[in-house]
């Protein structure tokens, strides 16, 4: 039992050596490209199939939610890490890369539900191209990083939506109300091959990886039915460089919104905005969360609506449009849906402040209920313990997301809803009265105990502490930056 222990640790510690050996070279390229902007990289290949990069990809995959799900050739991590196999596996990629014999192969699509009775496209790829596209993203991520501006906050290291919602909070107090609420259509699927590659090859010179993600582009996609489809355009939802490559492509709409805040523009300093509106111009800003985004101005409608046309344009240019469906022009008077929160400038109940406020969605809310109602079907044969378990996950997870809301109300009601669900469910279940619940439920003192199961207890949505998330603005760390990420 020592002697596994030991074995155990040696091994941790190997493991812990070679993330910090990539950490530091991350850190490198990191440095220089925030130096120089205009720098182009060469010889990434070989840290795309360094055996060190290619553990600490594997690790990634092996930890990641969808480990359990194969791809095309029917292969799961668990397989392979069961047979022992990984040494042989990892070798076997960095020797397929080095002689150039590494294809992609087609993603699995499967279509996920969405609201509304519509489905979304998602790609699941091999083990082998999964660990291939971590590499990839570890090697690539760092470079770009220095790029991205900070009003991008989707499938970003340390950023969060919250960030999003949080700066729109900001900005809306200093009088940014009128807003831009957009949507891109089929963002994923639609992204031109040709524009992105070019935004790529500003910054890689290397052929061989620039190679390497317009392979992952044209990899193509097998159906439910098993027929072939070459992929012309987009990135397959579910790769794990596919937002990264989303976010190179729309850095251009971040950059193009944002020039007049880059240094020597008219917006770049307090002073500069503080002029524009005394001359009654407008100033703006985007805050883009991956495919959505919101344009504020302290302007007027006129300022949005030409903000909409300098955005459509842009991102014409990707292949790229606007859902007509899901954009919309408007005042934070009348409020926005935005990563499920609902924001509005409202007039502060019992004075007369007006405050921009943080709520949680009416769509958000329908989810989570309909999510309960899920799990908690009338005639479920199921154990209660293993339903509570289910109901808690979900209900632990939503209520997190949404503290940092106005969300007191939508607790409350969202414990009781949940409570009168399950309690529907039992009494239909054991065809008991009300008499028979209160002889469960209710203590000798008359008040109600929380319903429970085999070591399992409700999960009270009322206990989580509401706390509002301060805008980080530029002081969000980098894992790259050693300035910061130990922030």
């Amino acid at each position: 039992m020592a002697q596994d222990a030991s074995v155990n640790s040696d091994a941790g510690s190997l493991m812990q050596v070679i993330e910090e050996r990539v950490a530091r070279t991350q850190v490198k390229y990191h440095r220089w490209a925030t130096t120089d902007r205009s720098a182009r990289f060469g010889d990434l290949f070989n840290l795309v199939s360094h055996p060190a990069y290619l553990l600490v990809a594997w690790e990634h995959v092996a930890r990641n939610k969808g480990a359990r799900t194969a791809g095309v050739d029917g292969v799961t991590v668990r397989q392979i890490a069961q047979r022992g196999e990984v040494g042989a596996f990892l070798a076997g990629i960095a020797a397929s890369l080095r002689d150039g014999t590494y294809r992609p192969a087609p993603v699995r699509r499967v279509m996920i539900p969405k609201p509304g009775g519509k489905s979304r496209p998602l790609g699941i790829p091999t083990v082998t191209d999964r660990v291939v596209q971590q590499s990839l993203r570890m090697v690539l991520e760092p470079i770009f990083e220095a790029d991205f501006l900070p009003v991008s906050y989707g499938f970003r290291p340390k950023r969060r939506a919250h960030d999003a919602v949080a700066e729109i909070h900001y900005y809306a107090q200093r009088g940014y109300r009128w807003v831009l609420d957009a949507d891109i259509e089929g963002c994923f699927d639609h992204i031109d091959h040709v524009a992105l590659l070019q935004r790529v090859r500003a910054r890689i010179k290397d052929k061989k990886t620039v190679a390497l993600v317009r392979a992952f582009l044209k990899a193509g996609v097998l159906d439910e039915l098993g027929l072939q489809a070459a992929t012309g355009e987009g990135t397959p939802q579910g790769g794990i460089i596919s937002p990264l490559l989303a976010n190179i492509a729309l850095s251009a709409l971040d950059e193009a919104i944002m020039a007049p805040w880059a240094a020597g523009g008219d917006q770049s300093t307090q002073t500069g905005r503080a002029k524009r509106r005394y001359h009654g111009l407008g100033n703006w800003r985007i805050v883009r969360y991956a495919d959505d985004f919101v344009i504020m101005t302290n302007g007027s409608r006129d300022d949005v609506l030409a903000l909409k046309e300098q955005a459509a344009t842009v991102l014409g240019g990707l292949g790229l449009r606007l859902s007509e469906a899901k954009t919309r022009v408007a005042h934070l008077s009348e409020g926005i849906d935005f990563l499920g929160f609902h924001i509005q400038w409202r007039k502060r109940r019992g004075g007369g402040k007006w405050y921009c406020m943080v709520f949680i969605a009416d769509k958000a809310f329908a989810s989570i209920k309909q999510t309960i109602r899920n799990l908690t079907p009338r005639r479920s044969p199921r154990p209660l313990a293993d339903v509570i378990i289910e109901v808690n996950a979900a209900l632990r997870g939503w209520t997190y997301y949404f503290r940092h809301a106005i969300a007191g109300r939508r607790f409350s009601f969202l414990r009781y809803f949940t409570w009168r669900r399950i309690v529907a469910w039992q009494r239909e279940q054991h065809r008991w009265n009300w008499s028979k619940v209160k002889r469960w439920l209710r203590r000798p003192d008359g008040s109600w105990k929380p319903i429970a199961a085999e070591g399992a207890v409700l999960f009270d949505p009322t206990k989580v502490r509401i706390e509002r998330y301060w805008y980080r603005g530029n002081r969000i760390p980098s894992p790259y930056d050693p300035a910061t990420r130990a922030a």
